[in-house]
């Protein structure tokens, strides 16, 4: 179990480089299975949850071969289907909600494939129908055990199929998409989602010798191939930490540039800081966040309060939500954040309102924020991390806030942030690891 101590007021500067995107790490890792030759992929983060994946894969019979920071070579000739019953992988992957990834991959090139129910974060319901119905309109056949929560599926000779998503899941998108490459015919998936993770997860299986069309919309046709053969791919920056970083240096009035943010990638997330009266500068691919003493929250035309809203993309991300809700908590104004997706994601604002942040949870769904306009400081507290992404909105509370702060289980944060005491420490930050 480990903690982080946080000595709050400390103003960052400097320079830093993002993380490899986790969510889509997750994906094309698992993308190598569906080859016997070798796949080289780059800018893998060095975080709890995908390395834990890369344990998982290397059990059932997958060569993983650093070659490198961040350079990871994978090969599977064959794996081990009778190990997918054995107490050790159901143990191991039900405590990772990304080894839901190896679903469609395994299912492809082998026919057969099983999982327990994936842990993950404890954000609300978060259900694998989209993953189950999408593979049984393939052709496979589907199972559940409700007494060991083990998931089966059959499908040896997968057809192509006309598939509408009742939800456009990104997981789910994803494992039909790798479900639907090998199999015959042509697959056409509506309502996908078209995260810029769908997006390089395509791009690289059509490196490989797939035919998706489509790509970066919500339709995507699918002509089945026999075989796909090895590939080198990078991974993007990770969003969601460059959306972490410029939340962080307004947060803590700093003056920061995140470099090499493929901010075409970005979509609508710069100019929803914005929205809360955050500047930031493009200069060439990297962004500068200039220090702000005040920074104020847009009003509708009307006047009426701002609404940050999470939405399938090109809307913005549902990870971020937490990031704009305790920044608000310094801005000037008031704003309203609606997290539709999960219903369980605000419930840490709790502890931001112990901080001293003015904070009214409506709902499961909503909350409204009214600033302090940085005239009154939030105060250092003991508080625990719930999941990845509230982790780091306390992380980001506690490094602006006066005094010293204590934040429990900071594994929850390192499942998706690359050593990031280490890192911020490196701009100024004041964060200790303590390990007990």
């Amino acid at each position: 179990m480990a903690t982080f101590k946080i000595e709050g007021g400390h103003e960052l500067k400097g320079e830093i480089i993002p993380q490899g995107a986790k969510n889509e790490a997750l994906q094309v890792i698992c993308a190598s299975l569906l080859t016997k030759e070798p796949v080289q992929i780059n800018n893998i983060p060095d975080i709890v949850d995908v390395n834990k994946l890369i344990d998982l894969l290397t059990t059932i019979g997958v060569q993983a071969t650093k070659k490198g920071k961040g350079i990871y070579s994978f090969q599977t000739e064959s794996i081990n289907l009778d190990y997918l019953k054995s107490e050790t992988y159901i143990a191991d992957s039900s405590s990772l909600r990304g080894s839901v990834m190896v679903l469609g991959p395994i299912l492809s090139r082998f026919g057969y494939v099983s999982i327990p129910k994936p842990g993950g974060d404890k954000i609300g319901r978060r259900r694998l129908d989209t993953h189950f119905i999408g593979f049984e309109k393939l052709g496979a056949e589907f199972t559940y055990n409700s007494t060991s929560e083990i998931y089966e599926v059959n499908g040896k000779d997968l057809q192509g199929a006309y598939i509408h998503l009742e939800e456009a899941s990104v997981t789910g998108t994803a494992n039909i998409i790798m479900a639907a490459v090998l199999a015959k015919g042509i697959t056409t998936i509506y309502n996908a989602a078209c995260e810029p993770y769908i997006q390089q997860l395509c791009t690289m299986l059509n490196y490989m010798g797939a035919k998706i069309s489509g790509i970066a919309s919500n339709m995507l046709i699918i002509n089945g191939v026999d075989e796909l053969h090895g590939t080198e791919h990078t991974i993007l920056p990770d969003m969601i930490e460059i959306g972490s970083f410029i939340g962080m240096a307004a947060m803590t009035s700093s003056e920061l540039t995140i470099k090499n943010v493929h901010y075409d990638k970005l979509g609508i997330i710069p100019d929803s800081f914005r929205k809360l009266g955050i500047k930031l500068e493009l200069f060439g691919d990297d962004i500068f966040i200039p220090k702000q003493e005040h920074y104020e929250i847009e009003t509708f035309i009307d006047g009426s309060i701002m609404t940050i809203a999470d939405a399938i993309w090109p809307g913005l991300t549902p990870d971020l939500l937490s990031i704009f809700l305790v920044v608000a908590t310094q801005a000037k104004g008031s704003v309203l954040i609606h997290q539709k997706m999960f219903e369980s994601r605000l419930f840490f604002v709790d502890k931001l309102i112990d901080m001293g942040a003015q904070i009214i949870l409506c709902d499961p769904h909503r909350a409204t924020v009214i600033g302090h306009d940085n005239k009154m400081k939030l105060h250092g507290t003991i508080m625990q991390s719930p999941d990845i992404r509230a982790g780091m909105a306390l992380l980001i509370a506690a490094m602006s806030a006066t005094g010293t702060s204590f934040i429990r289980n900071a594994e929850q944060i390192d499942r998706g942030y690359e050593q990031i005491d280490t890192r911020l420490n490196n701009l100024g930050g004041k964060i200790e690891r303590i390990n007990f």
